[in-house]
């Protein structure tokens, strides 16, 4: 079993930065991909970033704002948001596949813009 567990969410004004962490635990040997994801009311969960086996991909919609970073000692991964919109409220998701086919996510945080 794995557990994601996401922390760094919350209120902030367009402009302003956050940063996501997610710590993994548990059986998390073999990782095929991981990231972030997140969800807007009405909205189907999108993809954000995410570390892969060939790289690193990011919405297009977030290119130049956010950044990934990881730590593997740790199995840590971070999500540092900058110049944040009220478009980019949504709960955000960390996530995380296996080589197996297994997938996890975690519960989710909320960041919300606004001013």
């Amino acid at each position: 079993q794995v557990q994601l567990v996401e922390s760094g969410g919350g209120l902030v004004q367009p402009g302003g930065s956050l940063r996501l962490s997610c710590a993994a635990s548990g059986s998390i040997f073999s990782t095929r991909t991981m990231g972030w994801y997140r969800q807007s009311p009405g909205k189907q969960r999108e993809l954000v970033a995410v570390y892969t086996v060939t790289g690193t991909n990011y919405a297009d919609s977030v290119k130049g704002r956010f950044t990934i970073s990881r730590d593997n000692a740790k199995n840590t991964i971070w999500l540092q948001m900058n110049s944040l919109k009220p478009e980019d409220t949504a709960v955000y998701y960390c996530y995380r596949e296996f080589i197996s086919g297994r997938a996890y996510w975690g519960q989710g945080t909320q960041v919300t813009v606004s001013s």
